[in-house]
């Protein structure tokens, strides 16, 4: 059964625009998952830790037959792969995939909390999720991506810089 999800990208090390393109040609490659939109990239604000380079960040929409849990697996995989180490909490990478929503579902686990904790107030993820899924309600918020989106205060921190493709 194929499932819909979606998943934010970023990275602040190296190539941040190819970074984040290569984690996209990876997801669509992988047997069990489908890239079936993605949002144009933007530059961002870091988040937490500001003392670090800036961010490149999108949002992708899949459909897969894994699980949640495997499919935390499958993108912890592809980051390793593509050079991540975690070292500091919100500190600098070369790649970040984090599950945003899968379904409507709510997971609240130790090492898995869907959706995503932080999405009300990160508009470097409200803004890429808006431009692919504005009419995306949030399971436990029950808004918009649109509503969220629009009760943002600092939306001038995200700047487009590429289309989506």
């Amino acid at each position: 059964m194929l499932h819909t999800a979606y998943i934010g990208i970023g990275s602040n090390l190296g190539s941040r625009e190819k970074n984040c393109l290569a984690a996209m040609e990876r997801m669509a490659t992988h047997e069990s998952i489908a890239l079936t939109s993605r949002s144009s990239l933007y530059e961002t604000e870091p988040f937490g830790k500001t003392d670090q380079n800036r961010f490149v960040n999108a949002v992708v929409q899949i459909e897969t037959t894994l699980t949640p849990e495997n499919l935390l697996e499958t993108l912890l995989k592809i980051e390793q792969d593509m050079g991540r180490v975690r070292t500091e909490k919100w500190g600098p990478r070369i790649i970040d995939l984090d599950i945003l929503f899968y379904e409507d579902q709510i997971i609240q686990e130790e090492a898995l909390q869907i959706p995503h904790p932080g999405i009300p107030e990160r508009s470097f993820v409200l803004v890429p999720m808006k431009e692919i899924a504005g009419d995306y309600i949030h399971p436990q918020l029950q808004k918009s991506m649109q509503a969220l989106c629009e009760s943002l205060t600092d939306r001038e921190k995200v700047r487009r810089i590429s289309t989506s493709g």
